[in-house]
């Protein structure tokens, strides 16, 4: 049987250092704020908003909620990220996406307009070139980051280990394959155009899967000592008598008893993503003392 890695235990270690950090920033006169940016109703936004939220106040970090109509237009929209850039008492800033459908033309000029000193989820060019430089120069996305300090937190050793990384998205695929080189892994990206995948995520020490396909990842692709890292989000009618719920990309009854280590889904990797974006918002208070 796998040992499973807990998204509870890496978000409550990391919650309790947050606020320490958090109450010694208020000693310096600083309060650490979040703002929250939603253009419309989308019930998936609003549900990360209330958790998000919920966990701010728990770590006491401020949230501030910018809600906008869902067809505010362009010049709205970037007056409102301005109007937040200018303001002190905000740290960071999450804008939701996608954004409504008639501002996607405009993606890229609205992303960009918010600073990348607030840019808490990696939103803009600067933060992404942060994570592909490894410098300070925004923050990476919450997901990836996510990942991270799971394996940091189990004392996973990533020097010198054959990484495989499923799936080459901006949002999770690619920058946690940075990620991983930055701690001395040796990465291997494998994608829907990659010829031999079960092959050469058989021969991985970890895998990173982030394909977002259910059951994509079955007994063909694991060998005994591997650590799983699941980090996909996919909706599985089967599951609670047919009523459904969510699970990752890993057939887990099969992959389980194979492997040293997995993340489960529910409860793995998406549990410590909104430590991660609060954590962000601490950082970013922090760097305004340097």
């Amino acid at each position: 049987m796998a040992r499973q890695l807990l998204g509870k235990e890496v978000t409550e270690a990391l919650n309790a250092k947050l606020i320490a950090r958090c109450e010694a920033l208020k000693e310096k006169g600083i309060s650490p704020k979040l703002a929250i940016v939603r253009c419309g109703e989308n019930p998936s936004d609003i549900s990360y908003e209330k958790g998000a939220m919920k966990r701010a106040e728990t770590i006491g970090v401020e949230t501030e909620r910018v809600l906008l109509p869902e067809d505010i237009s362009k010049e709205e929209l970037i007056a409102e990220i301005e109007k937040l850039n200018a303001d002190d008492s905000v740290h960071g800033v999450l804008l939701f996406r996608p954004l409504p459908k008639h501002l996607k033309p405009f993606q890229t000029e609205i992303e960009n307009t918010l600073a990348a000193a607030k840019d808490v989820d990696c939103m803009t060019d600067l933060s992404n070139a942060g994570v592909y430089e490894g410098k300070e120069l925004g923050f990476p996305p919450c997901t990836p980051q996510a990942c991270m300090e799971i394996l940091d937190y189990y004392g996973i050793e990533l020097k010198g280990k054959n990484v495989c990384v499923i799936g080459r998205s901006l949002v999770v695929g690619k920058p946690v394959a940075m990620m991983l080189m930055a701690k001395h892994a040796t990465i291997t990206v494998c994608h829907t155009r990659t010829v031999n995948v079960e092959e050469i995520a058989k021969k991985a020490e970890i895998i990173v899967t982030s394909a977002g396909v259910l059951n994509s990842l079955t007994k063909d692709y694991v060998s005994p000592g591997q650590i799983v890292i699941d980090v996909s989000i996919n909706w599985d009618p089967s599951k609670k008598e047919g009523k459904g719920g969510i699970a990752g990309d890993a057939v887990f009854d099969e992959v389980e008893p194979i492997v040293e280590a997995i993340t489960p889904v529910p409860g793995g990797v998406g549990s410590v993503t909104t430590s991660v974006l609060i954590d962000h918002v601490v950082t970013a208070a922090e760097r305004t003392l340097a």
